[in-house]
């Protein structure tokens, strides 16, 4: 349930309205395609400000999650800390409404908060996983989880939709519909989020050596130990790998789809793209489900690979084949069935390989690889188009993750991983 409280601001806030509002901000205090500020010979144009707060808050996540994880070991302070990013992240995605006319520097360090504030977030439920079941568990749990996360933030988003829709019906305007749009994530992630961790058993006692070392100690020990423990640290750059496509994959598929169906033109692709992306949230709750029925019958890590396979040969389909919005909703119900069970496989996984007592350390560094690296894949996809001027050819280039990060999963010994993780 805290997924479900928490994808709110992840479907309505960060995927659907953040960018757009942020860049509506910008333009209304500057005039579009104009020169925001300039460091030499570099300028960065007003339609370039949303994706600049995004890599900025990508690259903050990197500092400050592994040190957050570590810290959380340290003080026994993981559900606590938990209510705190809750209500932080709420009282984030309020303030959003406050924003208006030229507030594009404030609705910046609010993105670039809420951003660290999610991912913190993250860090520290997923650090929950190892206590709540027992190894043979988890896979179905972190599926029922993702499960929860997509129905709900589709819940709210399908909402917030209708509500967008209907502005002009119910007297509202369009601004103060985005506005009560923002407001509703926040009172979404804290409603649901703080009844959801009242429900959380007893915090578990952790090794009197969590209570000896400060976090930076803490951390700097957790990549040591990581540097000597081949699999687990094979497993770990396989997941930056394959997840950095994935989520370039998602995040770049409405450019994808407005530049090649739409000819550039974002007002008449909007109302498909909402379509599609709730149809996706949808069809992912029982692509997770069913993932945790595949694990179960053939292992976890096949089934990664599986869906890995399967991510590959949507890669070539939308290259060679993708030309109409049928071809793209059949490509959205694919990805939706390989998306909740990549994500929530794969991070029962990696609990099987977390030491007791450091699951938040070990899970900020796994949050890094999950978030903190988001810029590489989108990085690489900017350079192919530039190069091509190719949309297709970027989407192409992709494959060059998702196979590197299906060899190293597939050269990993999970075995061996979890007996470097529990050597006893």
């Amino acid at each position: 349930m805290y997924s479900w409280a928490n994808h709110g601001w992840e479907t309505t806030v960060s995927t659907v309205l953040a960018g757009p509002w942020l860049l509506a901000l910008v333009t209304n205090h500057h005039a579009k395609r104009s020169i925001l500020v300039s460091v030499g010979p570099l300028h960065l144009r007003t339609e370039s400000y949303p994706s600049l707060v995004i890599t900025i808050a990508a690259l903050a996540q990197v500092a400050v999650l592994p040190l957050l994880g570590a810290a959380a070991d340290h003080r026994r302070s993981v559900e606590r800390w938990l209510a705190v990013a809750c209500v932080g992240g709420s009282a984030i995605a309020v303030a959003f409404a406050a924003t208006s006319g030229g507030d594009y520097v404030a609705a910046g360090i609010l993105m670039l908060a809420g951003s660290l504030t999610y991912g913190a977030s993250n860090v520290l439920y997923n650090s929950l996983l190892p206590a709540l079941a027992a190894p043979e568990e988890r896979d179905a749990l972190s599926s029922r989880g993702f499960a929860y996360g997509y129905l709900g933030g589709g819940l709210l988003l399908a909402l917030n939709l209708a509500l967008l829709l209907a502005h002009h019906a119910i007297g509202l305007d369009k601004s103060t519909a985005v506005r009560i749009c923002f407001v509703s994530a926040g009172l979404w992630w804290a409603g649901f989020g703080l009844w959801s961790l009242r429900m959380l058993p007893p915090p578990r006692e952790l090794p009197a050596l969590a209570d000896r070392m400060s976090a930076r100690a803490r951390l700097a020990d957790a990549v040591r130990l990581l540097a000597q423990r081949p699999h687990t640290r094979r497993y770990l750059i396989a997941y930056l790998l394959f997840s950095d496509a994935i989520s370039a994959v998602i995040g770049l598929s409405s450019t994808f789809i407005t530049h090649e169906l739409f000819g550039d033109s974002a007002s008449k692709a909007a109302t498909f793209l909402f379509a599609l992306i709730l149809l996706i949230q949808f069809v992912a709750m029982g692509g997770a489900v069913l993932a945790a029925r595949i694990a179960a019958r053939i292992g976890a890590q096949r089934a990664i690979l599986a869906s890995l396979t399967v991510w590959c040969l949507l890669i070539l389909y939308t290259y060679l084949e993708l030309h109409s919005k049928l071809q793209a909703v059949a490509v959205g119900i694919a990805i939706g069935i390989v998306l909740g069970g990549s994500q929530a496989l794969a991070r029962s996984l990696w609990s099987q390989l977390v030491p007791v007592g450091q699951e938040a350390t070990y899970f900020g560094l796994y949050e890094v690889a999950n978030e903190g690296t988001s810029w590489a894949a989108p990085l690489l996809f900017t350079i192919v188009v530039n190069a091509t001027g190719s949309f297709r050819q970027a989407i192409l280039s992709l494959l060059v993750l998702f196979i590197a990060g299906g060899v190293l999963l597939a050269l990993t010994d999970l075995d061996a991983g979890l007996r470097e993780a529990r050597p006893e």
